[in-house]
């Protein structure tokens, strides 16, 4: 039995806008926070200790990470090397350099000639020793289509038919790779891409014109004791036969992930068998807040209140309000920076709402037959900030009505305009209203 750690999208230098410089270290909080939790998964590789680690793609949020981001990464990998576990890192959409011309990222580390550690940066099969046996890992990175649009055959054709064509030689060096596998030993294929099967977060729209989707059904072949899956950043498991896993990204990159669980997956495999079991991760918790005050006779105790039910402790939290106009002088700004300060971080954001957006009154609804004065006191009683002239409107609202009754424009009850006036007559009548306006 050979005990495997996989895990993916790590993303280190993320979200640098949901941190604050760390005063003890000069780091940004969330780089501590992506390091801290990388180490959890090292931890756990050394502590068990497994027999090799996968990762499936995308260290870096680019192919050029600064210094201080590509030396913590680094720092961590490099314990499993003092352990002697056998590595692979996988090339991710992110990794890549120009999409896919001109390198990776990660490629240094082959340069380097780590021991133990092996990249994957194009389609082929690893043989690797473990402690506990060989296993094959077939490596099949991001694929773009950049490598065939430059080519004279693609000349012409859609984005549709371009995939296709990439989709089949897919299949056909897929194939070759297959057919050289030894069949006694245990295999995984190692990929980074999107899934036809797979549901979706942030990344599918970060990758939009840069890759294609995989049908579920190459990657289920028999040969494959297990899917090693990497760019979806939500965990899920989208065949048991053999197990097609994501496991998801290690940290919360941004407010999209805020409810999705992370952490990485531990894995038993042997020919024709794998053991799946998915390891919870301790990462900083993200809050959304969304108050609506615009019925609220005390909107600024209705948002502490508010503020004070959700557990903001040490999380990175947004704070979207909605309030009326007139409410606006009612909300102190100090009380809400203090209310959030437990907060790791946060921002407040407030937003009027429209009057134009409020429900139509019952007495104002299709097939109803109200007077249009009436129409207009209806509506006006219901308008809180148009008081102060709403008596000053009904009675020019009574003017323009005789003025259109001298025109020839007549009103039906239900409010419904029709004219057999002359055009200057309906020119006037709204120019009249615009003035008004």
């Amino acid at each position: 039995m050979i005990k495997l750690l996989h895990l993916s999208d790590i993303h280190m230098g993320s979200g640098f806008s949901h941190g604050q410089t760390n005063p003890d270290t000069g780091l940004n909080t969330r780089l501590e926070d992506f390091v801290r939790t990388l180490s959890q998964c090292i931890d756990r590789a050394i502590a068990e200790p497994v027999d090799l680690v996968l990762f499936s793609g995308d260290a870096f949020p680019d192919a050029t990470p600064s210094p201080i981001v590509q030396q913590a990464f680094a720092q961590q990998f490099r314990r499993l090397a003092d352990a002697e576990i056998p590595t692979v890192l996988l090339v991710g959409n992110h990794d890549q350099h120009a999409q896919g011309m001109g390198g990776a990222s990660l490629c240094i580390y082959r340069t380097l000639g780590v021991p133990g550690f092996v990249v994957g940066d194009r389609l082929e099969t690893h043989c690797i020793a473990t402690r506990h046996g060989d296993v094959q890992v077939v490596t099949l990175p991001w694929l773009t289509r950049s490598t065939l649009l430059t080519r004279p055959e693609t000349e012409g054709l859609s984005l549709a038919e371009v995939d296709r064509l990439l989709l089949d030689r897919l299949r056909v060096a897929l194939e070759g790779e297959i057919r050289s596998l030894d069949p006694d030993l245990p295999t995984i294929l190692l990929a980074h891409l999107m899934v036809d099967a797979a549901t979706y977060g942030a990344e599918r729209f970060l990758a939009v014109g840069k890759g294609f989707t995989i049908p579920l059904a190459l990657l289920t072949r028999p040969c494959f004791d297990y899917v090693a899956l990497g760019h979806v950043h939500r965990h899920q498991i989208l065949c048991d036969n053999p197990p097609v896993v994501y496991p998801g990204s290690i940290e919360r990159v941004d407010f999209s992930e805020e409810k999705e669980e992370k952490g990485y997956v531990m894995v038993a495999l042997e020919r024709g068998r794998a053991q799946v079991t998915f390891c919870p991760l301790t990462v900083r918790a993200f809050r959304t807040l969304e108050v609506d005050l615009s019925t609220a006779e005390n909107p600024q105790a209705a948002l502490l209140k508010a503020i004070q039910s959700e557990v903001i402790q040490d999380a990175v939290v947004r704070l979207t309000y909605h309030l009326r106009a007139d409410q606006m002088d009612l909300i102190e700004n100090a009380s809400l920076h203090e209310a959030l300060s437990p907060a790791h971080r946060y921002t407040i954001q407030s937003q009027l709402v429209s009057q134009l957006a409020r429900p139509r009154l019952p007495e104002l609804g299709v097939g109803s037959h109200i007077d249009p004065i009436e129409a207009l006191q209806t509506y006006l009683s219901d308008r809180q900030d148009l008081q102060d002239i709403a008596h000053n409107m009904v009675k020019v609202a009574q003017s323009l009505l005789l003025e259109a009754e001298d025109g020839g424009i007549w009103v039906a009850e239900s409010g419904i305009q029709s004219s057999n006036s002359p055009d200057h007559a309906l020119e006037d009548n709204r120019n009249t209203q615009l003035r008004l306006l």
